[in-house]
């Protein structure tokens, strides 16, 4: 595995990355033009074109540390930083006005050789970017001076991970990632594996049927910058998620409509459970038993108990349900349901939805911000980012992206969203202003 770190990163401004995104659009039509990863194109009412590139104003400048280096500290504790220059410890909490009276405001545009599929925070300093297939790597950023700290690659030799049947190296995809609760390890979904004896490669349009071979998860050490375990789990695993006990994690399965349940003390999948056509969003009651699952292609939102394996239809959905987020505490559960550009509000307990809003042009992934009083939506083909009032479900803001956003995380330390656009950008917008600074 090669681990390319960064002292420095250079960030481009909006007209440099929107060339290079257009550069770069060559390579990404034809899997732009069928809505990313997550299905074949659109034939219907419902299909679109890639959203045109960015016209907005020049980003502000960012306060970057020219000449900070990569290294991170930090122990499975939490007592130290996993991303912070000064050696200080990063605290994560609320943030200083409500998330659902403040306004967003951009203030980062990242570029670089870059696809982002997704953007996920750790909590402890550090913001993971996985960059599919297109770049075969990972990109690690410092939240705070949002620094480019080191560049994974998804090249890996299985048998020096325990994986035997495939000798010599092997190139991954990364998709998701999911990070513990203490910031220290992030675990991210490769898409499929190409390499000796991992069998057909996956694709969008499979069906268990086809025989799609099945792929590891990674497991990245952010204190020692680089993959420190490789999990078979199934065909092209997508969503990642962790119990609230942190003792399990949860993989989507597209290809072979099933949940991996990967057992975090041994490093291996202990069981598989049944879902549906193209499962993808996960959540996990406080309870740390009871699941949801979302099955993009059978239109179904799925319950699950992580115990006995077993898993029922908690509801129809309309078209295409894709990302999943919940509460704090359990009580409401969110989902983006892309083929009918709407996000629904769900009571778990009685499991019946209590309200829903439109929030654009084929909604994707979503986050809750820290103190859970606003939903942050990035909407594909519209392309912009959404903020969404959790109490009363109403769009607070939307400002525009670069084509294609795919992916969101809320950062807690700095209360900033980012947004990964899959073309080849990521936005940082500053959540904590008191108003519109352009009213």
């Amino acid at each position: 595995m090669r681990v390319r770190r960064e002292p420095t990163y250079r960030r481009r401004r909006a007209l440099v990355g929107g060339v290079a995104a257009l550069v770069l659009a060559g390579s990404l039509t034809a899997c732009l033009t069928a809505g990313g990863d997550d299905g074949p194109q659109d034939t219907g009412p419902e299909a679109a074109a890639p959203a045109p590139a960015d016209t907005s104003p020049q980003p502000t400048e960012g306060t970057a540390k020219d000449g900070f280096d990569s290294a991170v500290g930090g122990g499975a504790d939490g007592s130290e930083s996993t991303g912070s220059p000064t050696g200080d410890a990063p605290v994560a909490g609320p943030p200083p006005i409500p998330s659902d009276e403040s306004f967003m405001e951009r203030v980062d545009y990242l570029t670089g050789e870059i696809t982002p599929k997704s953007v996920v925070a750790s909590g402890a300093g550090l913001v993971i970017a996985n960059n599919m297939m297109y770049r075969h790597t990972s990109t690690v950023y410092d939240a705070e001076s949002r620094e480019l700290v080191a560049t994974l690659s998804d090249e890996i030799v299985p048998e020096e991970f325990g994986i035997e049947g495939h000798p010599g190296s092997a190139s991954g995809s990364p998709v998701e990632a999911a990070w513990t609760a203490d910031g220290r390890y992030a675990y991210v979904s490769q898409y499929t594996m190409y390499g000796e004896g991992f069998g057909k490669d996956g694709f969008d349009d499979c069906t268990p049927a086809d025989g799609v071979g099945p792929s590891l998860l990674y497991r990245f050490d952010a204190e020692a910058m680089e993959w420190d375990q490789a999990i078979k789990v199934g065909a092209v695993p997508k969503y990642v998620d962790i119990t609230p006990d942190q003792t399990k994690v949860l993989v989507s399965n597209w290809c072979d409509s099933t949940l991996s349940v990967v057992d975090v003390e041994t490093a291996r999948e202990e069981k598989t459970i049944p879902i549906a056509a193209a499962p993808r969003g996960i959540e996990v009651l406080p309870d740390n038993r009871t699941a949801y699952v979302a099955a993009m292609y059978a239109d179904k939102l799925f319950k699950v108990d992580l115990v006995t394996g077993e898993s029922e239809v908690m509801m129809e959905t309309g078209r295409k349900p894709r990302h999943l987020n919940l509460s704090a505490d359990g009580k409401y559960l969110y989902m983006a349901v892309s083929g009918a550009d709407t996000i629904y509000k769900i009571d778990t307990e009685t499991e019946e939805i209590v309200d829903q809003v439109v929030s654009g042009r084929e909604p994707r992934s979503m986050i809750l911000s820290s103190d859970g009083t606003a939903l942050y939506v990035v909407n594909y083909y519209e392309p912009s980012v959404a903020k969404i009032s959790t109490d009363d479900m109403e769009v607070l803001q939307k400002e525009p992206t670069d084509a294609n956003p795919i992916g969101i995380t809320y950062e807690p330390i700095t209360h900033t969203v980012w947004v990964a656009c899959y073309g080849g950008s990521i936005y940082v917008f500053d959540d904590t202003l008191e108003t519109d600074p352009d009213a």
